[in-house]
């Protein structure tokens, strides 16, 4: 498994490379096809082509789907400056935990079982998408509709550092806020202008008091910029919102109070843009269900003690919870330091990943 984690993780794959992506698909699919699969490839233009492989199961009916992203957030060249390597008993590495690990922890669980000769207990579907850390944009209606086909799905993205599932995840959205002013010359004309920027700061102020803790929902203006030079009343200013949200309906509140923004001062105007990326992925029923079904085989196959947690972060699986399909995150690797040079998983956790989904897939 370290082995091809080492493969993996220096077949660099960022996002926005889409060849790079390419090359790690088609070691993903070879794979895939030594263990029977069906492999399809559903070619994208602008990213990485996405990878459906599909294993027999020992009965028909509906089947589990287990979801994988194989781009990354780090640039070309990463491997300079933070190699592949071990050290107490820590893997280190751009992607080890987000999320070539979860890729290895899936396709050992599968080819475990299926070389072995022990018993599927479903169709075993395993998507690898090409670009979950821009969005998901061109994958969001496959996950959807093999989602929609699935009985159960196991979303491998990292584990809690303590080792948990991520049975919740927030929401996540943002907006682009653009203000108009007029320009003018700081110290001759400073009356005739209307500075942007001076607008724009009443409005971060309104959008950053519309987080709400009690109801879980997070306003954060993360980007802000305007202006040319210091002696120019600036023109213009543009800020990133980023909202996180969990309970029903917070999303329509916070989009509302955001398009109702009004400017301060007199002839500034703004303009607003944004939408909702990833619904939120609440521990409802179905959920809790499969996490208490999870727990059971769990303790009973393996002797181990599954926790439950969350994240504010999203991914994939968010996609899934709004169909009504069960779905169980944090799958993969453990470790801490993700989108950080700090990267790292517990070697251990490979195994213990591995075990974890197999018995999963074999007794569900």
């Amino acid at each position: 498994m370290i082995n091809f984690l080492k493969y993996l993780v220096e077949t660099e794959s960022p996002s926005s490379d889409k060849s790079a992506v390419d090359r790690v698909g088609a070691i993903v699919a070879d794979e895939c096809r030594k263990f029977g699969a069906q492999v399809e490839i559903h070619p994208q233009i602008e990213t990485g082509d996405h990878i459906v492989a599909r294993f027999p199961g020992s009965v028909d009916g509906r089947g589990i789907l287990i979801l994988s992203h194989m781009d990354t957030v780090f640039p070309p060249g990463t491997l300079k400056t933070m190699p592949f390597h071990q050290k107490d008993g820590k893997i280190f590495g751009p992607g080890v935990l987000d999320m070539k690990g979860g890729i290895v922890i899936a396709l050992n669980a599968i080819s475990t079982l299926l070389s072995s000769g022990g018993p599927v207990s479903l169709p075993v579907t395993a998507l690898f998408t090409s670009d979950e850390e821009i969005g998901s944009h061109t994958s969001r209606a496959l996950i959807e509709s093999l989602a929609r086909d699935s009985s159960v799905v196991f979303v491998m993205e990292p584990g809690l550092v303590d080792g948990s599932l991520k049975t919740w995840r927030k929401g996540v959205g943002g907006f682009d806020i653009s203000v108009k002013g007029r320009a003018a010359h700081a110290g001759g004309d400073h009356a005739q202008g209307r500075n942007a920027i001076e607008e724009m700061a009443h409005q971060v102020i309104a959008i950053q008091k519309l987080t709400d803790y009690t109801r879980q929902t997070t306003l954060n203006v993360g980007v802000i910029y305007g202006g040319t030079v210091s002696n120019v009343v600036p023109e213009s200013a543009f800020a990133e919102v980023d909202v996180r949200v969990m309970q029903p309906g917070e999303w329509e509140r916070v989009e509302a109070e955001i398009k109702n923004l009004k400017p301060v001062l007199d002839g500034t105007s703004l303009t607003i843009s944004g939408s909702l990326n990833r619904p939120p992925m609440p521990y409802n029923e179905a959920n809790q269900a499969a996490f208490e079904k999870a727990y059971q085989i769990a303790r009973d196959k393996l002797g181990m003690e599954l926790k439950a947690g969350g994240s504010g972060g999203a991914s994939d699986g968010n996609f899934v919870a709004p169909l009504g399909i069960p779905v169980l995150d944090g799958m993969g690797a453990v470790g801490e330091g993700y989108h950080s040079d700090r990267e790292y998983i517990f070697a251990a956790s490979l195994e213990e990943r591995s075990n974890l989904l197999a018995a999963l897939i074999q007794n569900w």
